[in-house]
């Protein structure tokens, strides 16, 4: 194993974590707050990374697909919140608010990874490794919430166009389910997902974090 790739593993290490960690627990959560205690019960609303992390989607592939295409295709994934969407005091719009809580938690992380970068600079540390690390975190961040976003299940943008759509749509399209994975595995192998959602989005909430990062690098300044 060289030194870039122990280096980059370093950097990536608390930000993936992080990301994979809080984004599941998010669902358990507001599955716990919207009626259904399944997650709670089993522990899974929980910060302990080693209760959500799967140890062939979110270890194994990653370093295999790593390794194999030389760093340009990365995929993974963490184990899934169970989650009872009958128990939901309103199943429908419920079953939204859970699938929702997780992109919603890594937009959230990655404002955080803004500010701690500011915080940073503030205190004069400049420590290329912790600077890697923050800018690690947001792009992590935004790509984990952007790709949960997609429209298809069992992504969470499926999960939420799924109860956004007339009921009879709604059960059409959650019936994909069972090839979702494999349909996203190969959008992202091929680029398209790349392409024409990952990359507009990005640059989108990319923006957006950027609009806020002078107003925030003005207020550390002066303090």
């Amino acid at each position: 194993m060289d030194a870039s790739l122990i280096q980059t593993i370093a950097v990536y290490a608390v930000p993936v974590i992080f990301a994979i960690t809080l984004h599941e627990a998010a669902h358990g959560y507001a599955a716990y707050r919207l009626g259904d205690n399944t997650a709670y019960m089993l522990g899974r609303v929980s910060l302990n990374p080693l209760r959500h992390i799967d140890p062939i989607g979110t270890i194994v592939m990653p370093l295999l697909l790593y390794f194999i295409t030389n760093g340009s295709f990365v995929f993974g994934y963490a184990r899934p919140v169970p989650v009872l969407f009958r128990n939901l005091r309103n199943p429908r719009w419920g079953s939204l608010g859970v699938a929702a809580a997780g992109p919603l938690c890594n937009f959230m992380q990655a404002f955080a990874w803004v500010l701690l970068s500011m915080i940073l600079f503030a205190f004069g540390i400049h420590e290329p490794f912790f600077i890697r690390m923050a800018l690690a975190g947001i792009g992590v961040n935004i790509v984990m919430g952007v790709l949960n976003l997609f429209p298809l299940p069992p992504l969470d943008g499926g999960r939420v166009l799924v109860a956004l759509l007339p009921v009879r749509l709604g059960y059409a399209l959650s019936r994909i389910e069972r090839y979702g994975f494999f349909i996203v595995l190969l959008l992202v192998w091929s680029g398209i997902m790349t392409r024409f959602w990952l990359a507009p989005l990005y640059d989108f909430c990319s923006s957006i974090l950027l609009s806020l990062f002078t107003p925030l690098a003005a207020f550390f300044s002066n303090t």
